[in-house]
């Protein structure tokens, strides 16, 4: 299809489903609320253990390429398919596989929109994991848990509320994992805060800040000129670029908000009540996408569309009284954040640079380092010592790189464990995008956020075992 005016307006169109508001709702703040009866809960599932962990790749473009070797380099994994729209990419994973992982001999799916389905209805796959553009992760999540498939998907889970609660349903009926891959408290310094919060270091925890502040505009090169060699694709992303359009809100909020809602143990002790949202204008986007059109055609369908705002700043109270500060930045020249804060009536962290303080003054660096020593939980350190064993970690690019959160979702699979980011988590952070738009669409109004757990929260046990109570088997190639 052209991509003209008139038809990309219609393309892009299908972003605003995200809010999902009938007019009648516009004078409450509960517009999202739905009858749900939980059928099953999911927090704390054991599935049946495999003893291998076969997968289905969904999406292996750059994002999805990546994750064939970091989920290669674990004991246990069998890559069983590959599908994708573009050959070249399937081909690409398939040589390096060869390379690296020659006992690894998937079959390819290409050059159908809907091959995706033959995946899911393998008989020999336990797992799909999805990388495709944001609108088929709730589709490919549902068809793939009915036919009895776990998920591992990237985020969002889903673009609309609707969305999230149908993954949610679908999980509860068939009794399959979703897992949305993200950023946790599994790795790093997060690991480390979350063990010194679960300790009693920090006391009570009143207050956690997570970010998506990554410059994703200045850099032209990087960023926006396309790869004529590999299907005109850009640094910024084709798809990602359209879903800034007419939609404004935080647009990608778990990276920052997994760990924080970790520390404060959302959806397993406390859940969250209602947010406000609001964003700035543009003062980036716009201007970009002249400049770009006059150097390159692709980009004179933008000029003068209605981009989101360089910043959205949304703020979540708690049920137990706690506030979260999420901001999402991709636009403008600032140091790139995630988990970036929490702070309780005994202490606080503060992430880039890394520093602790229990009164006015941040701690020395040399008690720090101790105290970060003292709390590396045990998770920590099992990884690590199975990426030593392994010789270090595949891959050049970050998201080649195996990560702890990758070792413990196929661990857990192998040793029948529940999983220790589940269909609720991935519901509940996925959904702070659509109510985000809502309030900011209302000059910050408040909105009720749902609870996908339907008061499952107040008994279900502290998930994320990082100290490692039971599994920690499975080894690194």
């Amino acid at each position: 299809m052209k991509l003209n005016r008139k038809n990309f307006l219609k393309v892009a169109g299908f972003a605003t489903a995200g809010m999902m508001v009938k007019p009648s709702q516009a004078g409450t703040n509960s517009p999202f609320s739905k009858n749900h009866v939980q059928k099953f809960n999911m927090h704390g599932y054991s599935a049946p253990k495999l003893d291998k962990v076969r997968v289905g790749f969904i999406g292996v473009g750059s994002r999805g390429s990546g994750t064939v070797v970091r989920l290669s380099s674990i004991e246990g994994v069998e890559v069983k398919a590959l599908c994708d729209l573009i050959p070249d990419r399937i081909d690409s994973v398939i040589k390096l596989l060869k390379n690296e992982f020659p006992a690894q001999k998937p079959m390819s799916y290409s050059g159908s929109p809907d091959l995706w389905k033959e995946v899911c209805e393998r008989e020999d796959i336990d797992l799909i994991y999805i990388a495709t553009p944001w609108q088929l992760h709730a589709p490919i999540a549902i068809y793939a848990m009915e036919h009895g498939k776990h998920v591992y998907t990237e985020l969002p889970v889903g673009v609309t509320l609707e969305e999230c609660w149908q993954v949610v349903e679908t999980s509860e009926n068939t009794r399959r994992h979703c897992f949305m891959g993200c950023g946790s408290a599994h790795d790093g310094m997060a690991a480390v805060i979350l063990n010194m919060v679960r300790q009693g270091f920090f006391g009570e925890i009143i207050h956690g800040e997570g970010h998506y502040i990554h410059d994703r505009v200045s850099d032209n090169k990087l960023r926006w000129e396309r790869d004529k060699s590999n299907n005109n694709w850009f640094g910024y992303r084709p798809w990602r670029l359209q879903e800034n359009v007419n939609r404004n809100g935080n647009l990608y909020p778990a990276h920052g908000l997994g760990p924080v809602s970790q520390m404060m143990d959302i959806n397993y002790g406390d859940k969250m009540e209602y947010l406000v949202s609001i964003s700035s204008n543009d003062f980036t986007m716009g201007h970009k996408m002249k400049e770009m059109a006059e150097i390159d055609d692709y980009y004179k369908p933008y000029v003068g569309l209605n981009l989101r705002g360089n910043i959205n700043t949304t703020i979540i109270r708690t049920h137990k009284g706690r506030t979260i500060m999420l901001q999402h930045d991709i636009s403008s020249p600032r140091p790139g954040h995630r988990f970036d804060l929490i702070s309780g009536n005994k202490g606080i962290y503060r992430a880039r640079p890394d520093r602790i303080a229990t009164s006015e003054e941040w701690l020395p660096e040399e008690e720090f380092n101790s105290l970060k020593e003292k709390y590396t939980p045990e998770i920590t350190k099992k990884f690590n010592e199975k990426r030593n064993q392994a010789g270090g970690s595949h891959g050049s690019r970050g998201y080649e790189r195996v990560t702890a959160s990758d070792w413990r979702l196929i661990d857990c699979l192998r040793n029948g464990l529940p999983l220790e980011m589940d269909v609720y988590d991935a519901a509940l952070w996925s959904a702070i995008t659509p109510l985000s738009e809502w309030s900011v669409a209302r000059q910050g109004e408040t909105v009720k956020i749902p609870d996908f757990t339907c008061g499952a929260w107040r008994t279900n046990k502290r998930g994320m075992d990082i100290n490692i109570q039971q599994g920690g088997t499975t080894n690194l190639i």
